[in-house]
């Protein structure tokens, strides 16, 4: 009588390379779900919905810059983080500060606002917080007229802001 020595299922080599099969691919996938979670996309906002019944207001503030014939050149130091303004157009003459939002395409964590101060007739200077690096949508104004723009940063050159 020939009796083969057989080994239990559990020291079998083929039984565990196809239990670890999908054994990888569940910790592999829990492990996309949790960087998914941490790593949270803000490419849309959370008040999206007062964003667009925002969007007529925007246009107002368009066209009355356009009326005014407002137009921005700005300049960036990405050594220093200074910013210089100069403001073209109709300008009332006590603005004494702006509002200006670098707003990241798509990392908030990257967004600023700062203020730019009057120093002269139609200069204006601020200060970033942090370099600028990314896609940034650009926006100056206040609550009567707006100037925006898109641009890459840094970019080394000035750019222009206008009311189209």
């Amino acid at each position: 009588m020939n009796v083969a020595y057989e080994r239990p299922w559990y020291r079998q080599f083929w039984v565990w390379f196809v239990i670890a099969i999908p054994a990888l691919a569940i910790f592999f996938s829990l492990q996309f779900v949790y960087i998914a979670v941490v790593n949270r996309d803000t490419v849309v906002r959370d008040d999206w919905y007062e964003d667009g019944k925002a969007v007529n207001k925007s246009f107002a503030r368009e066209e009355n810059a356009a009326r005014l014939g407002l137009a921005a050149t700005v300049r960036l130091d990405p050594e220093s983080g200074d910013i210089s303004l100069h403001l073209d157009g109709q300008l009332p003459d006590d603005l004494e500060q702006l509002p200006l939002d670098f707003v990241h395409s798509t990392r908030e964590a990257l967004d600023q606002r700062l203020v730019v101060y009057r120093i002269a007739d139609r200069e204006f200077r601020g200060q970033l917080k942090r370099p600028l690096n990314g896609r940034f949508n650009i926006e100056l104004g206040t609550d009567t007229w707006r100037l925006a723009g898109t641009r890459q940063l840094p970019d080394g050159e000035g750019f222009r802001l206008s009311a189209e």
